[in-house]
């Protein structure tokens, strides 16, 4: 998560936040009878013949990061961070439910909750967006433009690497303080860039990143042109 994480038991919260969810839609009571239909225009255009196919960048479906792997080359690439490390982040941050009436209701009941595919919370994406391109974008967009949650979160990345001092006494490369730095924000990152010694939580998103990076590299040369 972007930020600070404050990890909750997510088969409690899943259960809690989806009677959440179901309790707000069903607040407004029995819908009202729609009105008549009239008889369709002879000159109105023919329905399409079956469901629209919904945009790889919209909150449609189930959500697997793999098939971000297009959107993660090309954000990674402008923001010049590794697409694999954004990938197996991408990888470590799907152990919620991404869904952007999920995310919504979740967020009333807890408010400082993240949002989007890369979890990322209000002050982070604030300080990130700041003269790029996605300068204009509110962070309550996040949950319904999935490819707005990977370009905020390769430019992170960028911004935390851009903070690593040349010099370093901790035993983590790279790619590992710039994961730890996602998960517990760029003062902790330095910290133990100078050799401190991460927490369980932090050390559990390293080991969580580990496990995922063979399977995030597999996904970002899928489909890769030459």
């Amino acid at each position: 998560m972007a930020g600070v994480r404050s990890r909750w038991r997510w088969p409690v919260v899943v259960v809690a936040a989806a009677l959440l969810y179901g309790a707000m839609r069903g607040a407004g009571g029995s819908p009202s009878p729609a009105p008549p239909r009239s008889a369709p225009s002879a000159s109105a255009p023919a329905p399409p013949s079956g469901p629209a196919r919904p945009s790889a960048t919209t909150a449609a479906g189930p959500y697997d990061p793999a098939d971000y792997a297009p959107e993660v080359r090309r954000r990674a690439g402008q923001a010049g961070v590794s697409a694999q490390l954004l990938m197996a982040i991408l990888y470590n941050e799907s152990y919620k439910p991404h869904d952007p009436g999920f995310e919504r209701s979740w967020q009333k009941y807890k408010p400082d909750a993240a949002f989007g595919i890369a979890n990322m919370h209000r002050a982070t994406f604030d300080a990130t967006r700041k003269g790029r391109d996605f300068a204009g974008r509110a962070w309550d967009e996040l949950p319904d433009d999935r490819d707005l949650a990977v370009e905020a979160a390769a430019w992170y990345l960028h911004d935390l690497a851009a903070a690593l001092p040349a010099h370093r006494t901790g035993p983590y490369g790279t790619n590992d303080l710039l994961a730890l730095g996602y998960n517990t924000g760029q003062g902790n990152m330095l910290a133990f860039a100078r050799g401190a010694t991460p927490g369980s939580q932090a050390r559990s998103y390293l080991d969580k990143l580990h496990a995922n990076w063979a399977e995030a590299g597999r996904a970002v040369r899928s489909g890769e042109t030459s």
